[in-house]
């Protein structure tokens, strides 16, 4: 999460959805009151006890709501990206057992028997993008949700609303597999449909045709 009072805008990061990307270009605009949380490149927290002991920096706008002023929380643009739910489940299974050669073995079957267990579907990094980025009733509280599918084309659009230089992404923290649509049979496909069926919804996805 970035909270930048020197542009007025909160930056939403989600999981899998190249976060550090984007938060890599945007470090260079930060003024040095703005506020930032993560751990993964340097720890960073935000001055909020409550919110810095959560210990990464995908707060959900839930989470962070009741410690910002409504002028600011009216007034900033809030924006965050998300991906297909069917590409980022799979980008996050081989991020997880990166270090697991097992996995590979038999990626659909793993990822099939990771999706029944509770604690793995509690996750943050594997959680629907919806319960990140809405109110109680389900409604989207971002002002621009950009899509890692057409990643550079929405940061710029981002930069413009905020008045700072776009810059060309460079991708970090990658996890390297096939397409997607390769892992799938029908009895996953099911049930990630099931699981993230906020995010499908909400953000109009479908499965990936390649």
């Amino acid at each position: 999460m970035i909270i930048s009072h020197r542009h007025q805008f909160i930056f939403f990061a989600v999981p899998k959805t190249a976060t550090h990307t984007i938060r890599e270009a945007l470090r260079p605009q930060l003024g040095e009151n703005d506020w930032q949380q993560q751990q993964l490149f340097g720890a960073e927290a935000l001055p909020i006890p409550d919110i810095a002991k959560i210990g990464h920096g995908h707060i959900s706008t839930r989470r962070i709501r009741p410690y910002l002023d409504d002028a600011v929380w009216a007034s900033y643009f809030k924006f965050g990206f998300v991906r297909n739910p069917f590409d980022r489940f799979v980008s996050t299974c081989f991020f997880l057992h990166r270090n697991n050669p097992q996995f590979s073995q038999d990626v659909t079957t793993n990822m099939k028997q990771a999706l029944k267990n509770r604690s793995f579907r509690e996750r943050v990094l594997v959680r629907p993008q919806a319960l990140q980025l809405t109110d109680g009733d389900g409604q989207l509280q971002l002002d621009f949700a950009g899509r890692y599918e057409s990643l550079q084309s929405d940061y710029d659009e981002i930069c413009r609303r905020i008045g700072i230089p776009a810059t060309s992404l460079a991708h970090k923290n990658v996890s390297r597999h096939g397409a997607a649509a390769d892992y799938y049979d029908e009895e996953l496909r099911s049930a990630v449909t099931d699981f993230y069926r906020s995010d499908l919804e909400l953000f109009d996805y479908r499965f990936p045709d390649c």
